[in-house]
């Protein structure tokens, strides 16, 4: 998984460039936690791991605290979390998780990018077989933390792996185990850096140069779209090829 992380991270890297189009996606992701768990980190988990991904980001402190009072408000809009499947061109899956306060709004516009983009929406569920939906922790090293001990640990808290870098520990679980290994992490004194649910494909496909471009500039479109959140994908990225 590590060479598979290492693609999205620098994907996800060159997105974050653009600080204003990543501040509207914490700000709403912020905005939904804050609605469903209430304004207080300290009983909110999700929230404080969000706090985390925009101090990784660079998110302002006064930019969380004005989302989380215009959530508390009621000033924010009502986002509901949509996810949309389809194939784009060459039978590449695209996974795009949405947040949105219009859905039709939201559906039409990606509908128009797969259309354009050589590619067709697909419908609810029909893509759930190729990817593995799962919680995604990094944690930074800790002097005496034996990190097999803390692997095995984790087997319990629904965690299938963990790999182990010089400035971080990243660790793999299911999707429904994220309050579990969240929970695990601070009661033992571990800091979390960020945390993020990602759609990990089971297998990837090779494609070309040329196909490469065309599916990329799909995803970018889509990306560009204020409603998206993230976009996931199965196309075998250059850094997996080159390390075969």
């Amino acid at each position: 998984m590590g060479r598979a992380f290492e693609y999205r991270k620098a994907r996800k890297l060159k997105r974050w460039g653009n600080m204003a189009r990543t501040f509207t996606k914490l700000g709403k992701e912020i905005s939904i936690a804050v609605k469903a768990g209430g304004p207080d980190p300290d009983s909110n988990p999700r929230l404080r791991v969000l706090m985390q991904n925009a101090k990784a980001a660079n998110m302002p402190k006064d930019n969380v605290e004005r989302a989380i009072k215009k959530a508390v408000s009621k000033e924010a809009g009502d986002y509901k979390e949509v996810l949309f499947e389809g194939y784009g061109p060459h039978g590449i899956a695209l996974m795009v998780e949405t947040a949105t306060d219009n859905n039709n709004r939201t559906v039409a516009n990606i509908r128009s990018y797969f259309n354009k983009g050589g590619g067709s929406l697909g419908t609810s569920g029909c893509l759930s077989f190729l990817f593995d939906h799962k919680s995604v922790f990094h944690i930074k090293p800790k002097e005496g933390l034996s990190t097999e001990e803390l692997e095995l640990d984790l087997i319990d808290y629904g965690v299938d792996e963990v790999e182990v870098y010089d400035d971080e520990i990243i660790i793999y679980g299911a999707f429904e185990s994220f309050n579990d290994i969240q929970k695990y992490i601070e009661d033992h004194g571990l800091e979390i850096t960020s945390a993020e649910f990602e759609r990990i494909p089971n297998d990837t496909k090779e494609v070309t140069d040329e196909q490469r471009a065309q599916i990329e500039k799909l995803i970018e479109r889509i990306e560009e779209d204020e409603d998206v959140q993230n976009v996931f994908h199965n196309m075998k990225e250059k850094e997996e090829e080159e390390e075969e």
